[in-house]
């Protein structure tokens, strides 16, 4: 008999894909340190997708409150060592993303939820067109 997962059965509430759901916390923490790659070469897909991205560190940091400290403690440092790299590739944006009111409905804050509050500092040309004034 398998042990309860809390963050599959989290990503299964949030009506993840079967991937997501099959993969857990290590797809997540895959999944960001691919966006983190993405940006350190010069992320250069629309504003829809980066905010799709940034939404992937949100589902992480969600799940990383549910999972048990082993669990935590397996992927602590990758996910700082991602997040110390994207933050050396990113500046603050103007507001948040998602924009003011969304930020107020769903509690987010710079200083908890920051990756909602950077944009890359050297976007290619797709995501350039669309961040301008951000």
């Amino acid at each position: 008999m398998t042990q309860p997962d809390p963050v599959r059965d989290y990503l299964r509430q949030r009506g993840a894909s079967y991937s997501v759901i099959a993969n857990g916390l290590r797809g997540l923490v895959e999944n960001w340190d691919r966006v983190v790659a993405e940006v350190e070469a010069g992320y250069d897909r629309p504003l829809d997708d980066y905010l799709n991205d940034v939404d992937g560190r949100q589902l992480l940091a969600n799940a990383l409150e549910l999972a048990p400290d082993e669990m935590r403690s397996a992927y602590a440092a990758r996910i700082a060592d991602a997040d110390k790299r994207i933050r050396d590739v990113t500046r603050p944006s103007a507001r948040c993303l998602w924009g003011q009111i969304v930020a107020d409905e769903e509690g987010w804050k710079p200083e908890r939820n920051w990756w909602y509050f950077v944009l890359p500092k050297a976007p290619g040309p797709k995501l350039a067109a669309e961040i301008v004034g951000l």
